[in-house]
């Protein structure tokens, strides 16, 4: 199943459309079971059909002129133009144009989900540099190189197998009574490695062409066999992927009433390997579990960053439905302060875990094995925080301004009973300027959004998708620079105590934002809009 690498050189034309990825789809013959029946077809399954919408949407805006300098990137080394959901990042800018293009992407479908293949190739490239620099070679850089070049020229989706299943939450891998709850190398020879376990929450899994497995922990040396990092395609023998649906399908779809995720959604799969063999090609490492927590650390770290962009799409669907609610009842935001501060407060949440986002990638951190750029970890941090907690402030919110009719309207199938339509439609209207359509179509979208099982994913994935709030603090008081602050209230104080590595309080020091460093961001100039004619680009000077 594990053809050599397509030899392909892409121009932004040889990116796929939408219809490519659907049609890329019928060449695959992943082993899917959705709802206790096997898929025959990932692309033709309506159950699956608005997640691959929604990938769908990612390669259609990659090839929209008007926002190229954001959706598309030049990986300089090959010196190609790649679609920004597979670039590595050699950039703060590539780091700021890749949170305003998955905020855009979000907009438009809730969860764009291909941007975790771009979370995870970074992730990876910096493991697998740290592992050559560590052994003094090149050969697990190269590999993934050529993986890169692979994924990138073909325009693939891919994705992330990293969660396990995990078992007993309170025994290592190795202890598991049943080893099959993690992913873990059971055999290796000459020509590669055969893998067995189960990853329990992976993103789009049927619609994606290939998976990125990655170990989801820190481990010990007894967990030698569990440290493996490599790539599966879908339909990998020995790959069987169990899916939930996509978005709400089949709820009222003649008559418009999941609006927006009849349309747009996403599946997630429990995806269990039965010896399944993996070429070395393919294979970025395996067996080296001192460096399983840099892919975990690293790749957490962009993750968080992209969700922050995610969330930021969400809040502005939330946030223009919410204004337009108010509109169809009547109600005008600038003469009713009871209306305007909710919808302050919406503004404020969601720009506010922006702005971290946007800290993150300007404040970004270049890697020292490969040479790529990550974001901040404070802000990164700060900012996945900040809206896992607040998803449901911003849920209450929506409500708040959208008044108790998202959930009290009358089932669409009202809207054409004779007996009640016409009379409903006069007495449910309010502003006379706004027809009863409208009203409630904005209704049923806010509910679709907030109080549905639609809604209610939204909420879950904001607050664990990325790691769980505990995982997000733990991270902040790991890297957030408190002895900085510390010294810096003992030198005020005049308390002449000497510096000391070794002081708990004083472990972590903040290397100068804006002093040493100065404040411009490090790479390439920021989102400079293309001129006419120019192939956009986003390497490093």
């Amino acid at each position: 199943m594990n053809a050599p690498y397509a030899a392909v050189t892409p121009s932004r034309a040889d990116l796929m459309s939408g219809d490519d990825y659907r049609e890329s789809l019928r060449g695959y013959r992943p082993l899917v079971y959705l709802d206790g029946r096997e898929v025959a077809c990932v692309a033709d399954e309506p159950a699956l059909r608005p997640g691959v919408n929604a990938l769908a949407y990612t390669y259609d805006f990659a090839r929209r002129a008007n926002v190229a300098p954001i959706a598309l990137a030049t990986q300089s080394r090959r010196n190609r133009v790649v679609s920004r959901m597979l670039h590595v990042n050699e950039s703060s800018g590539d780091l700021l144009n890749k949170l305003e293009a998955v905020r855009a992407l979000c907009q438009e479908t809730g969860c764009a989900q291909r941007y975790l293949a771009h979370d995870a190739l970074n992730g990876i490239g910096q493991t697998v540099a740290r592992i050559d620099d560590a052994k003094g070679t090149t050969e697990h850089g190269a590999r993934f190189e050529a993986y890169l070049a692979h994924a990138q020229d073909l325009d693939l989706s891919l994705g992330v197998a990293m969660t396990d299943a995990k078992g007993d939450r309170s025994c290592r891998p190795h202890q598991q009574s049943n080893p099959d709850v993690y992913v873990r190398v059971i055999e290796r020879d000459g020509r590669g490695i055969l893998i067995s376990g189960t990853k329990a929450i992976v993103t789009g899994g049927p619609y994606m062409h290939e998976l990125l497995v990655m170990p989801s922990r820190n481990m010990g040396a007894e967990d030698a066999d569990f440290a493996v990092c490599c790539a599966v395609r879908v339909d990998e023998p020995g790959v069987t992927i169990v899916s939930r649906p996509a978005g709400r399908p089949g709820e009222k779809l003649e008559h418009g009433d999941a609006l927006f995720s009849r349309k747009y959604g996403q599946a997630t799969a429990v995806v269990m390997f039965d010896r399944v063999f993996v070429p070395w090609e393919r294979v970025f490492y395996a067996g080296d579990w001192e460096h399983s927590h840099a892919l975990t650390y690293s790749y957490a770290t962009h993750h968080r960053h992209s969700c922050i962009a995610a969330r930021a799409g969400f809040g502005d669907l939330l946030i223009g439905a919410g204004a337009l609610m108010c509109e169809a009842n009547g109600l005008d935001p600038d003469v009713k302060a009871n209306l305007r501060e909710p919808l302050v407060e919406l503004i404020k949440i969601t720009e506010g875990f922006y702005a971290c986002g946007v800290a993150a990638s300007v404040y970004a951190v270049r890697d020292e094995h490969s040479g790529s750029f990550m974001p901040d970890p404070v802000f990164s941090n700060i900012g996945k925080l900040l809206l896992a907690t607040q998803i449901y402030d911003m849920h209450r919110l929506a409500h708040e301004v959208s008044g108790g009719l998202i959930v009290a309207l009358p089932g669409p199938d009202e809207d054409h009973n004779p007996a009640t339509a016409a009379r409903l439609s006069d007495v449910l209207r309010a502003n006379p300027a706004v027809p009863y359509d409208y009203r409630v179509r904005t209704a049923r979208f806010i509910e679709d959004l907030t109080a549905s099982y639609q809604g209610g994913w939204y909420s879950i994935i904001s607050l664990h998708g990325g790691g769980s709030p505990a995982a997000m603090k733990q991270e902040l008081w790991r890297n957030y620079p408190l002895g900085s602050k510390v010294e810096l209230v003992e030198r005020l104080l005049e308390r002449g105590v000497l510096h000391d590595d070794a002081r708990p309080v004083t472990k972590n020091r903040q290397p100068g934002r804006c002093c040493d460093m100065g404040c411009s961001a490090p790479g390439q100039s920021i989102m400079i809009p293309l001129q006419a004619g120019e192939k956009p680009a986003s390497g490093a000077d």
